[in-house]
């Protein structure tokens, strides 16, 4: 069975890239060094050796190390099945217990394995002197237990070189005429978190359209779509390469144990324990169900309904047969409990704590039954379903509780000192990739790993390492956030929040050596940062409150707009200035990509300069959809050439993709690129599921199309001025102050017809300066105005400005404010004064700086404290204080999540966030979908200044789990904007 699984899982693989000239100088890497010296081992020439009596996956994973070492060296190692080569320095691989070799090793005293012996997952590498009678010395890789062997062998795999993403992004690896393991004990420790994994899932198009065309249709007649053992075989390959060793397989249409007879065998093969989502309980995925419970009927006698109240014994029966068929093939995996409904979705018979108890009661007699109780089991409290355990059932003691996050990388509830009782422990279940509401993510990486970083500390602090399971949608194109999750679960001191830069650079070593890994680590996080701003399927969705609705109590107070855009075009340039960062950043990667060595220009494109530069693309492309589309309302004779522009834009995104799927790589990647990222929105095209779901028909992915559409006008010969001003207003500009940190304020004159005109802008006053103030308009120019503050008087005042082309005149106003005040801290300036929360003055307490996890800037978490803010107001009266907050839930049995703010001396009003916006993460209400979607929540709170001049604002701590991005203080009102006002300026 062995030999023919191997036979059938490589038929379909293209052949191992020869060894490429390194993008660098070589580095030394672990305990690999490039050139010899006292006591080092010669991997080049050294046989492999591992026992014919050792596990399955340790026998298959040395033909992996031999492939891995002719990949750098050039040179295909000999494997041998339990047979020293003589004369010969081998590499021996080998399972205390259950290797004769090994064993034999540390009979003869030559290796202690005291230290690893019965551990879960450890490995042990050594050169061994004397190991063998007739053997010299010997290079030894001893693992505690199977996945230990393993993760041994690809951990000199990685040391020398090879990418554990060298199939799924092409990544080659460098060569190098010599290999040397250096003396001394290596190992890798034991895992802290025991089961370690991700969900492939969301997986059409992109797996669906690629996967069936490069290894071959599913196996099950009539779903050619299924996933095969090939198809298996490189996932559990590339998860043992990451350490991680357990796996949730595809379930869109897809059904593990069906697609391919030899699934469940491949992934026995290669030692990886299998599970099945939340909504598949016994080891069965839930279209084992659905494909034969068809017409009211199904297989097992019953009417077809999956309903424990109205199906139970046909139910029944089948998990039975699930279970039986985990006891015949010796599977090991993680059993699932539970019901959920068909498709994702609660219960269909009521959500009662008897019911549930029922039926897990049920599934643990069917595991006594079977003979697998004592095999692991897990709870998965998704969605709805943690509502149980927030109203007191508790599953038997043995079982894992699996907490989830909201989908959106927000945990909703860890375990409490008193819980950490249960045997079963704590698990979690964490997304990168999402279909439902608010709307899907899914095309590209956009995880923040701050973020991700404080939300998997929290959970591992509160005693969550029994599982980890990932939803990474395709697995490709979430490399580093799968990466880190593993990394980080395997071992999580390694990696503290000041080393999230060091892990990055050494993600980018991996693949592109050590000269471009810090250039290369730089895009990325700076990808990263830009991304988890928004996801790029928001990028057509404006999402409002309705000033006369309670937010708090009201869904429908929020506004969704899917054909606005989220980013302001007038206030603050935001939208200029969002996009300018995204084409920076494309540019410096186009820069980069001109150093990458030819051999690694695929990698490059597929683990970098795609998502960046085609990001860069949507954001010029909605800039310019939406700048058309106000241009139109306005008669603009720019109108079309905006239209032109976004249509060249969607061009370049469509090429990128193609090249994706006809050119990378030489084709390997055919229809991969093909899920939509633009059109989500537009329910005339694809339905009422717009609004969220990706543009599909009939759950075929559609074509991506430009969505809310362009427009063009008509545009008259006859010359017509219009006048557009900064911050929208329609006749006054914002307020002047030389304390303000916007931009600089501009009029924008246009033209209405195909006639260019002349025009003259002149101020009032000679100390407000206008430049041009004059020429000839074709189709638009802007003009900066400022002010000359050695000659503007003291105080407010207004100075009218006046517009003259076309025969037309237009007068507007510009607002002088030149304070008197003496300057202290941060400083106000039309209408508001900003400050990131980093940026305090003075802080008691604990806090804990969160870099870059804000949308503007970085993060303050609290364990207690205060923070305070010394600012200069030049208004008195009521303001109001927004705080801008990561959108969290409380993860404690408690009620609501809290902070509190003040003005100097006053009582701190204390606010709950999670009642204040009305968000509910167990409904995942529009309340809820609002602050995810927005990646974002603001609560805002009303103080009385009495007085102009410097006051204290301070943050107060309540609750530890908030985490502060930046506070607001608004003395006027102000336009929208989704990043809020830059922050203002400060005084030395």
């Amino acid at each position: 069975m062995k030999s023919l699984l191997a036979l059938l899982l490589l038929s379909p693989l293209v052949a191992a890239p020869a060894a490429a000239a390194h993008p660098g100088s070589p580095p030394e890497s672990g305990y690999v060094a490039f050139e010899n010296g006292p006591g080092r081992f010669p991997v080049v020439g050294a046989p492999i050796v591992v026992s014919a009596d050792d596990y399955s996956g340790v026998i298959r994973v040395a033909d992996d190390l031999q492939s891995d070492i002719q990949k750098v060296t050039g040179v295909r190692p000999a494997v041998s099945h339990g047979t020293t080569p003589a004369g010969r320095d081998p590499i021996i691989v080998g399972t205390i217990g259950k290797s004769p070799l090994v064993d034999s090793i540390v009979a003869r005293g030559r290796l202690d394995v005291s230290s690893i012996r019965g551990k879960w997952e450890t490995t042990v590498e050594q050169v061994v002197d004397n190991p063998l009678p007739g053997v010299r010395r010997a290079f030894v890789i001893a693992g505690s237990d199977q996945r230990g062997s393993i993760y041994g062998a690809y951990d000199l795999s990685k040391n020398i070189g090879v990418s554990p993403w060298y199939f799924w992004d092409d990544v080659p690896a460098a060569h190098h005429a010599a290999l040397y393991v250096t003396p001394g004990r290596h190992t890798q420790g034991t895992p802290a978190v025991k089961y370690r994994g991700f969900f492939i899932n969301d997986e059409n198009p992109a797996t669906g359209e690629w996967a069936p065309g490069y290894f071959g249709p599913g196996k099950a007649p009539g779903y050619p779509g299924g996933l095969n053992a090939a198809y298996y075989a490189k996932v559990f390959e590339t998860m043992l390469r990451l350490k991680a060793n357990y796996l949730w397989p595809a379930v869109w249409g897809r059904a593990f144990a069906e697609d391919d007879p030899l699934n469940h065998a491949t992934a026995t093969l290669y030692g990886v324990v299998m599970g099945t989502s939340h909504e598949a309980p016994m080891m069965r995925g839930i279209e084992e169900w659905n494909r034969h419970a068809v017409n009211g009927t199904d297989p097992y006698g019953g009417n077809g309904q999956w309903s424990f109240v109205h199906n139970a014994d046909a139910l029944k029966a089948y998990w039975r047969d699930g279970a039986q068929r985990m006891a015949d093939q010796d599977i090991e995996g993680v059993i699932t409990l539970g019901m959920r409904g068909n498709g994702d979705t609660g219960l269909p018979d009521g959500d009662g704590i008897g019911l549930m108890s029922n039926i897990i009661d049920t599934q643990r007699q069917i595991l006594k039954d079977t003979g697998l109780i004592d095999r692991p089991q897990v709870q998965t409290l998704y969605k709805e379903v943690q509502r149980y355990w927030d109203e007191g059932y508790r599953p038997p003691d043995d079982v894992t509780v699996v907490f989830c996050d909201d989908n959106w990388g927000n945990m909703r509830r860890l375990p409490q000192a008193d819980d950490l009782k249960r045997s079963g422990g704590f698990g979690m279940y964490y997304h990168f990739d999402y279909v439902g509401a608010g709307r899907n993510y899914k095309w590209a990486d956009t995880a923040n790993l701050t973020n991700t970083w404080e939300q998997l500390h929290r959970a591992y602090a509160s005693g969550v390492n029994r599982l980890w399971m990932a939803n990474v949608g395709d697995l490709k194109n979430e490399e580093v956030p799968t990466q880190f999750f593993l990394d980080y679960a395997w071992n999580p001191n390694a990696i503290p929040l000041n080393g999230l830069g060091d892990w990055l650079t050494a993600y980018a070593k991996e693949s592109f050596g050590p000269a471009l890994a810090p250039a290369v680590a730089g895009l990325l996080g700076d990808y990263a940062r830009l991304q988890s701003r928004r996801k790029p399927e928001l990028l057509n969705r404006r999402i409002t409150v309705d000033p006369s609705k309670d937010l708090s109590t009201d869904p429908t107070a929020v506004i969704n707009d899917d054909q606005g855009n989220p980013f302001s075009l007038t206030a603050y340039r935001e939208m200029d200035r969002v996009t300018a960062e995204w084409q920076s950043l494309a540019a410096r990667a186009a820069y980069l990509r001109q150093r990458i060595p030819a051999a690694w220009q695929d990698a490059f494109y597929e683990l970098a300069y795609y998502e960046i530069k085609d990001t860069a693309l949507i954001y010029a492309l909605r800039q310019a959809e939406f700048t058309n589309i106000e241009y139109a309302g306005q008669g603009r004779a720019a109108t079309n050439a905006l239209a032109d522009r976004a249509e060249r834009l969607f061009a370049q995104d469509q090429a990128m993709s193609d090249y994706y799927n006809n050119s990378l790589a030489g084709g390997k990647w055919a229809n991969w690129q093909t899920q939509p990222k633009i059109g989500y929105g537009d329910v005339e095209r694809y339905g009422p599921n717009a609004p969220w779901q990706q543009p599909e028909l009939n759950n075929v992915a559609l074509p991506d199309e430009i969505y809310p559409h362009l427009q063009r006008i008509t545009v008259p010969s006859a010359a017509a001025m219009g006048v557009a001003l900064d911050g929208g207003d329609a006749v006054k500009l914002p307020a002047f102050s030389p304390w303000q940190s916007q931009p600089a304020q501009y009029i924008e004159v246009y033209n209405k017809g195909t006639t260019a005109f002349n025009y003259r802008i002149s101020a009032a006053q000679p100390w407000v300066h206008v430049t041009p103030s004059s020429g000839r308009v074709t189709d638009q120019i802007r003009a900066t105005v400022s002010v000359d503050w050695r000659f503007a008087p003291r105080g407010t005042s207004t100075v009218p400005i006046t517009v003259t082309g076309a025969g037309n005149t237009v007068t507007v106003q510009a607002p002088i404010s030149n304070p008197t005040l003496k300057p202290s801290g941060f400083l106000e300036a039309d209408g508001y004064v900003a400050m990131e929360a980093d940026h305090y003055s003075s802080k008691t307490g604990d806090w804990q700086l969160l870099p870059g996890i804000g949308r503007t800037g970085n993060g303050l978490t609290p364990s207690s404290g205060s923070l305070s803010y010394t600012m200069t107001l030049t208004t008195t009266g009521p303001v109001k204080v927004s705080a801008y907050l990561s959108p969290r839930n409380n993860v404690y049995p408690t009620s609501g999540l809290h902070y509190a703010v003040s003005i100097d001396g006053e009582t701190p009003q204390v606010v709950d966030i999670i009642h204040a916006t009305g968000s509910d993460d167990g409904t995942m209400n529009n309340q809820w979908a609002r602050n995810t979607s927005d990646n974002i929540n603001v609560t805002t709170t009303v103080h009385q200044v009495d007085r102009p001049g410097r006051h204290t604002l301070t943050f107060w701590m309540v609750d530890p789990t908030v985490i502060v991005q930046r506070l607001v203080v608004q003395t006027a009102p102000l336009p929208y904007s989704y990043l809020g006002p830059p922050e203002s300026r400060r005084a030395a």
